[in-house]
């Protein structure tokens, strides 16, 4: 599967830029709540190996995912249920396990029936959607780690995974905060790093979301405010959605505040 590779592509381009980290630097907050790249790196860890055991079967995934739904329904947060989980893994040793975690992942979604129907916290979902949404999350809390780091990611055509998420969860956009969804949909036509131009639902003269698909889907991951991009959102539900994009699972989150998500100055 296509979608396997481009997440491992994705862990291995964050993994490369965290190589040579001295341990300190994995206890830096980054702009992304205060997370410290040691948060980014448990929850990415965590939800790979979550993944990867609703591949090998309902009852392995039922069993791991446990502790945690316990912890957030005791009201914990989404960053505090990782940690007895890692058992106190930090640092570089953390690196390590979830780059090699990653590759697990990604071999074993490489193999896997792109259809196959998977369980999940939320609603279930096909093995090709769950290794895209693996692809989407580490480029989306691997953008706190580069912009603290003060470096531009090199970016690839398969951005465009995360580009298509954005697209299909526009009614989840409005419905996950009780708003009814303007229809029809916005055209969207987006141009990746290559220069190739991808587009989605019906052209409108007044109804669209037009530019780069790589600040597209930062809108949409909620790692860029709509108004420090330079996408053209023409038509009040267009303008309307990139105001509260929102591609991934989970209540109602607000995107950051213009400005206030950047690359550092090293």
């Amino acid at each position: 599967m296509q979608q396997a590779e481009d997440f491992r592509a994705e862990s291995r381009a964050l993994a490369a830029i965290l190589e040579d980290l001295p341990e300190a630097a994995f206890h830096e907050a980054t702009q992304f709540k205060d997370w410290t790249i040691d948060h980014v790196l448990g929850h990415l860890h965590l939800f790979n190996a979550a993944a990867e055991a609703s591949l090998q079967g309902e009852d392995e995934f039922a069993a791991f995912i446990a502790p945690v739904l316990q912890d957030m329904q005791a009201g914990k947060t989404i960053l505090e249920c990782q940690f007895p989980w890692l058992g106190g893994l930090s640092g570089r040793a953390l690196f390590q396990a979830w780059r090699d975690g990653a590759e697990r992942c990604a071999d074993a979604y490489a193999a896997a029936d792109p259809k196959r129907r998977l369980k999940w916290i939320g609603p279930d979902m096909s093995a090709l959607s769950a290794i895209t949404a693996r692809q989407m999350e580490t480029w989306a809390h691997g953008q706190e780690v580069f912009d603290l780091l003060g470096l531009q990611r090199q970016e690839h055509d398969r951005i465009r995974n995360i580009a298509h998420l954005g697209v299909a969860t526009y009614g989840w956009s409005f419905a996950n905060r009780g708003l009814e969804v303007p229809e029809p949909a916005p055209f969207v036509q987006l141009t990746g790093p290559s220069g190739a131009v991808w587009e989605w639902n019906t052209p409108q003269a007044g109804n669209f979301v037009k530019g780069s698909a790589v600040e597209f889907a930062q809108v949409v991951t909620q790692v860029r405010n709509a108004g420090d991009t330079s996408l053209q959102a023409e038509g009040a539900a267009a303008q309307d959605w990139m105001r509260i994009a929102q591609c991934f699972a989970g209540p109602p989150e607000t995107p950051p505040g213009k400005g206030s998500r950047f690359t550092a100055e090293t």
